[in-house]
């Protein structure tokens, strides 16, 4: 016949597989998202019931992403909305400080628990000198990221920053939204819910919408599905995995790529996200802003991960800013440390992360404390801010980021040491000469990677308006092209992201 359609395998794109988690960029996660989208647009004049629609479509998204542990993210939105409602309502200051921390002790310590019950009780097997038997705890999918919506909203409710609160439907419709809620950004509900009864199609803007997004989501396409995973899979997997394989000259080529790959990894889904939500109507955070352009650590994280980055200096370094005034810039320091620590914790149970976190903190500490000095000895040798001078930091900075990323990528910090002992005792230097022979692929896509990162903002910018003011025909010609072209070069499925498990 010929529509000989196998009814069973249609069925099975609406079920639960957990040995193939559905992905952006998938050709199941392609269908669904145009089925949602035909669905979402035939009822869009109809606000209530659009809204609903993506509400269930997220719920579904979730589904497939993580089976009944929606369970699990519903009863958190829906808990932490009642105890926002009663947080508003309460007029006391002092019930409300009670409230308020009771409920972030209650979400931190659920995600402590799936996240690092196992990491703490192997550390104490460890001082005991007694073997450990992992416990069978599944990671939910994107916990870090709608704890960390649900803690955002308890804390602007805390400091009264509505006058009213949003229906429970909106406020769940954030939480659970699926563009974002595997792998951020990490958006603000007093930004994202005013969204939901907004036209954004039909708004002077809305004309821009369908250029915006096929930017975005080529953009993604390209950085994490040709490039990021391209060289992760070819080279970087293999020396991280078993460094003392590889000479010290392949091990280095693996750190700069590794610092290529995160970033494209990453920023590459961010890019999905942002455009995949601007499908729907929706504008969320861009989550990157060139931070290998950065001229310190500081920047750096005020251009990298930028929806963390504002969560970690509104809801923690500031208020524990606060709380050391007195130590003046030594207490900006300490909190620095505290907080960059945190958030290496936040990004995984492991010491590598918790190191990586650390060494960021305290870096950003001591330019602090030394701010003064450094100005000072500038002015004394007679250097002035110049472009030369933004050169050289940035150039430092980026390979500090470059090398704190090995904390970042290995298992375990046992390879460290691996690492260094073949950079110093066995580099073999014509192994840089003959790379491009043995891995063409991995050096092609390197270098466009390095011009991409490096590529001039006006230029940037130039792209996306040509991409916004070419016809929608021409614009589904290239997001086809890229689709295409990512097909072609990819060896196997796509690749989990690297930060898809925290």
């Amino acid at each position: 016949m010929i529509f000989d359609i196998d009814f069973n395998k249609l069925l099975g794109l609406f079920e639960y597989n957990p040995d193939n988690l559905l992905q952006f960029g998938t050709l199941t996660f392609m269908f669904l998202l145009a089925l949602g989208l035909l669905i979402y647009h035939a009822l869009y004049s109809n606000q209530r019931l659009r809204a609903t629609f993506l509400l269930i479509f997220s719920f579904f998204i979730y589904y497939k992403l993580g089976g009944l542990t929606l369970l699990l993210l519903v009863g958190v939105g829906v808990a932490n909305y009642y105890f926002g409602y009663l947080l508003f309502r309460i007029k006391d200051i002092d019930t409300r400080r009670y409230v308020l921390w009771g409920m972030v002790v209650a979400n931190i310590a659920l995600l402590g628990y799936f996240k690092y019950t196992n990491f703490f009780l192997s550390q104490i097997a460890a001082f005991q000198d007694a073997e450990f038997t992992a416990l069978d705890i599944i990671l939910p999918v994107g916990i870090s990221y709608y704890i960390f919506k649900v803690l955002s909203y308890l804390f602007d409710i805390y400091y009264e920053k509505y006058e009213e609160l949003p229906r429970l439907d909106d406020f769940m419709l954030y939480v659970t939204f699926f563009a974002n809620v595997q792998l951020g950004p990490i958006d603000r509900a007093n930004e994202f819910i005013p969204q939901i009864q907004e036209n954004l199609f039909t708004s002077e803007e809305g004309r821009r919408i369908t250029g915006l997004a096929v930017f975005f989501i080529a953009s993604g396409i390209i950085k994490k599905m040709i490039i990021a995973d391209y060289i992760y899979l070819n080279f970087i997997s293999r020396i991280f995995e078993d460094p003392l394989r590889f000479t010290g000259a392949e091990n280095l080529l693996a750190i700069y790529g590794n610092s290529i790959h995160i970033y494209f990894d990453f920023s590459g889904y961010s890019d999905m996200a942002v455009g995949l939500a601007l499908l729907f109507g929706y504008k969320i955070i861009d989550n990157f802003n060139s931070p290998y352009k950065a001229t310190s650590v500081a920047e750096f994280w005020r251009r990298w991960h930028i929806s963390l980055s504002r969560w970690l200096l509104d809801y923690l370094f500031t208020p524990a800013q606060m709380g050391m005034r007195r130590m003046g810039q030594w207490g900006n320091a300490l909190a620095l440390l505290i907080t960059f620590a945190l958030c290496g914790l936040w990004h995984g149970a492991t010491w590598g992360f918790i190191l990586w976190g650390t060494v960021h903190g305290l870096i950003m500490g001591v330019s602090v404390v030394t701010k003064k000095l450094r100005k000072k000895g500038l002015t004394t040798v007679g250097i002035k801010e110049s472009k030369w001078l933004n050169f050289v930091r940035a150039f430092i900075t980026f390979h500090v980021i470059t090398i704190t990323w090995i904390l970042f990528r290995v298992d375990t910090l046992e390879k460290i040491p691996m690492i260094w002992d073949q950079l110093t005792d066995n580099f073999h230097a014509t192994v840089l000469e003959q790379f491009y022979g043995g891995f063409p692929g991995v050096v092609i896509l390197s270098a466009i990677g390095l011009v991409m990162i490096f590529f001039p903002e006006k230029w940037k910018e130039n792209l996306k308006e040509f991409i916004v003011s070419i016809p929608l025909w021409a614009q589904g010609l290239v997001l086809g092209l890229v689709i295409y072209l990512a097909s072609q070069i990819m060896m196997a499925d796509m690749v989990p992201p690297i930060y898809f498990d925290f």
